[in-house]
């Protein structure tokens, strides 16, 4: 189960398209040519206990810089304002969350640089074609359109009808069980922008199980894209421990709020200590001056192979009602209003695509939600 990132831009702009790879010499050059793109010359590397390897990048060479739109880019290495009203001083110093990342015990980035997953072939040659490694294929928002969220099932609560200017949310952390490679599993904050019919911006924020890396242009891979400054956490590296059913439960804080008294830039922090970084606000069209509506909850791909429902789970594969430590929750619920207030929302909204297969309860700042996919009642 790893930390994910996303962010998305109008689709016409993106230049996303689905071709065939010739397998061949063919392959075997644009394979060598993407991983040179995406795995930058690393001034310290460390192997986690996990088999990844994690390369330490000088901060002024991570991928978003690749883009000619960020050749003149200034990196901030703060916002002018915290919305919780704390002085970055005091975030700083706060104790580091229970859950760590299994590469902490090989060794730390040093300053000046950022820690960022190496890419190897066999992600590349997982993905749909070299050339759109990295890039979003499904959707990662709620719509009414059926026909676009043919195979993305969700379990979420959402705000609208206000201008929100960021989110703070307590994300239990599972690792739900996957059915095929190309399906995955994810809980996360989305913050909207604009309509899925014209032009839509997301920006998304959570943990997701997947068995490859080859869905969404996640992370750091997208270029423009996400601005990391903390050389403590990697995104997309394993985290640990995780909640056990009827055990032990563990949880991830994460905060995304708009800088509107600085560049406007979109900021974010994960749990008490870890400044991350920012999406720069040259990115958006409709999230330039604020989103229209912020969904928390899960989302699963359901590849229906075989004509079935897929068995792949959501959160912690159990149903809302079963609880605490059964079930997957999200609680303390926030958002920012234009007075940059963290407050609880007066008023919230479910949507469960497929109740018999992934559920959601919702109690106005904190719910359950979840599922096993394939069962009795979801054939």
């Amino acid at each position: 189960m790893t930390l994910c990132l996303c962010f998305l831009i109008p689709m016409a702009a993106t230049g996303i398209g689905n071709t065939n790879t010739i397998f061949g010499q063919k392959q075997k050059l644009d394979i060598q040519r993407q991983l040179k793109r995406l795995n930058k010359p690393a001034l310290k590397s460390i192997k986690s206990p996990d088999g990844d390897i994690i390369d330490c990048v000088h901060i002024k060479n991570q991928p978003a810089f690749d883009h000619p739109f960020f050749k003149n880019h200034t990196i901030q290495m703060r916002p002018s304002f915290h919305p919780e009203g704390l002085s970055f001083d005091d975030v700083s110093s706060k104790s580091e969350s229970q859950i760590t990342q299994l590469w902490h015990l090989n060794g730390r980035c040093p300053e000046e640089t950022i820690p960022i997953r190496r890419t190897k072939e066999e992600d590349l040659l997982r993905a749909s074609s070299v050339a759109n490694y990295g890039r979003n294929k499904y959707p990662q928002f709620y719509t009414t359109d059926t026909n676009e969220t043919a195979f993305s099932e969700n379990a979420i609560v959402f705000v609208n009808g206000d201008k929100y200017y960021g989110t703070k949310v307590t994300i239990n952390a599972w690792k739900p069980q996957i059915q095929e490679q190309d399906e995955f599993s994810t809980s996360q904050l989305w913050i909207l922008g604009g309509n899925a019919t014209t032009e839509m911006n997301s920006i998304v924020a959570g943990w997701m199980k997947q068995t490859n890396q080859t869905r969404g242009c996640y992370n750091l891979l997208c270029s423009p894209g996400f601005v990391q400054i903390n050389k403590e956490i990697v995104l997309g590296g394993s985290l640990k421990p995780i909640s056990v059913y009827n055990g032990s439960q563990y949880e991830l804080h994460f905060l995304v709020w708009k800088d509107i008294k600085g560049g406007g830039d979109w900021w974010l922090q994960i749990g008490n200590k870890y400044l991350m970084g920012y999406w720069p606000a040259s990115l958006f069209v409709s999230l330039s001056e604020s989103a229209s509506q912020i969904q928390w909850g899960g989302l699963v791909l359901n590849q229906q192979k075989n004509g079935q429902h897929t068995s792949t789970q959501m959160g912690s594969g159990h149903f809302p009602e079963e609880g605490f430590s059964r079930a997957s929750y999200f609680t303390n619920l926030q958002i920012i209003d234009g007075s940059n207030i963290l407050r609880f929302p007066k008023k919230s909204y479910i949507v469960a695509a497929k109740p018999n297969c992934y559920n959601v309860t919702n109690f106005i700042n904190n719910f359950y939600y979840g599922g096993p996919g394939r069962n009795p009642n979801c054939p």
